[in-house]
C-alpha cells in the first residue's frame, strides 16, 4: 500500500462510516478497482483507521463524552454495546467466511436497500427526540439491532442501529446521534482487537501510513457526521436505499466480470 492508496481508503472510510450505506462495501468495490491487494497489513489499516473517525465523534460531541457527571449516558453506552461484544466473538467464524463473499455482502446491500426505500413509512409518530429521554431498556434493544450489522456483513453498523432507534420511537436525528454514540465504544473494542492482534505489523513506514490515514478519517468524518442528520431529516432514507441498491449492482458485476474482491 502507498500514501495514496491509503489516503483514498481514508475517504471512503470518512464518508461511510456513520452512514446507512456499509463501509465494507466501499472499501470492498475501492480495493477492487485500484488493485490493493489484501495482505495482512492492509486489513489491519482498514480497521485501525476507525480510531480517525471515532475521533470525529468525540470531537464533535465532546460535552457530552466528557459531561462526567452524566453517568447515566455512559451506562447507556456499556448496556448498548454489551450485545455487539458477545455476538461479535460468538459469531467470529462465520462472520470471517461470509466477509469473503462478494454475492452474500451484495444481497445484503440489495435488501438493506430496499428496507431503507420503506422506512420512512414504516416509523412514524416518534416520541423520543433526544438522549436523555433513551431508557436502558430501549438502549439495549438499540444494542442487538447493532448485532445484525455484525451478523450480515454490507448491512451497515450504522444503518442497523439507526432503524433500531427509530423502532423505539425516536426521531431520525435523535436515531443518528446515539448510532454515533455508541459507535465510539463498539469501533473502539474492535480496532483495539485488531491492533492487538497485529502489532507485529507496525513497522515505522507503516506506522506513518497509519498516522496519514487516521488524519484523513478524521477530517472526513467531521463533515460527513454534521452534513448527514440535516440531510436525513430533510430527505429520509431514499437516496441512501437506492444508492446501496446500485453499489450492490455494482459489486456484483464486478465479481461476475472478473475483478478479484477480497473483502477480508
Amino acid at each position: 500500500m502507498n500514501y495514496f492508496e491509503a489516503i483514498i481508503l481514508a475517504i471512503i472510510e470518512g464518508l461511510t462510516e456513520f452512514l446507512p450505506v456499509s463501509s465494507t462495501g466501499h472499501m470492498a468495490i475501492t480495493s477492487a478497482l485500484m488493485g490493493i491487494g489484501k495482505d495482512d497489513f492492509v486489513k489491519l489499516f482498514e480497521v485501525a483507521i476507525q480510531l480517525g473517525a471515532i475521533l470525529a465523534v468525540v470531537v464533535i460531541y465532546w460535552k457530552k463524552f466528557f459531561n462526567f457527571s452524566d453517568w447515566k449516558f455512559y451506562l447507556k453506552l456499556i448496556i448498548a454495546v454489551i450485545p455487539a461484544l458477545v455476538f461479535g466473538f460468538l459469531l467470529n467464524d462465520f462472520i470471517d467466511n461470509t466477509l469473503g463473499n462478494p454475492i452474500f455482502i451484495s444481497a445484503v446491500l440489495l435488501i438493506g436497500g430496499i428496507i431503507l426505500l420503506l422506512v420512512d413509512k414504516w416509523f412514524k409518530n416518534a416520541t423520543i427526540d433526544s438522549e436523555k429521554e433513551i431508557t436502558n431498556a430501549t438502549a439495549l434493544k438499540i444494542g442487538f439491532f447493532q448485532v445484525l450489522a455484525i451478523a450480515f456483513p454490507g448491512l451497515s453498523r450504522s444503518a442497523a442501529t439507526i432503524l433500531g432507534g427509530m423502532s423505539q420511537k425516536l426521531t431520525k436525528s435523535a436515531a443518528a446521534e446515539f448510532s454515533f454514540f455508541l459507535a465510539v465504544p463498539t469501533m473502539c473494542a474492535a480496532t483495539g482487537y485488531k491492533i492487538l492482534k497485529g502489532y507485529h505489523l507496525l513497522n515505522t513506514e507503516n506506522i506513518k501510513l497509519l498516522l496519514v490515514g487516521n488524519i484523513v478519517a478524521f477530517i472526513v468524518a467531521i463533515i460527513a457526521i454534521k452534513s448527514f442528520i440535516g440531510f436525513l431529516t430533510k430527505h429520509g432514507f431514499k437516496v441512501f436505499g437506492w444508492y446501496r441498491i446500485a453499489l450492490g449492482i455494482i459489486i456484483l458485476a464486478l465479481f461476475l466480470s472478473g475483478y478479484h474482491i477480497d473483502i477480508n
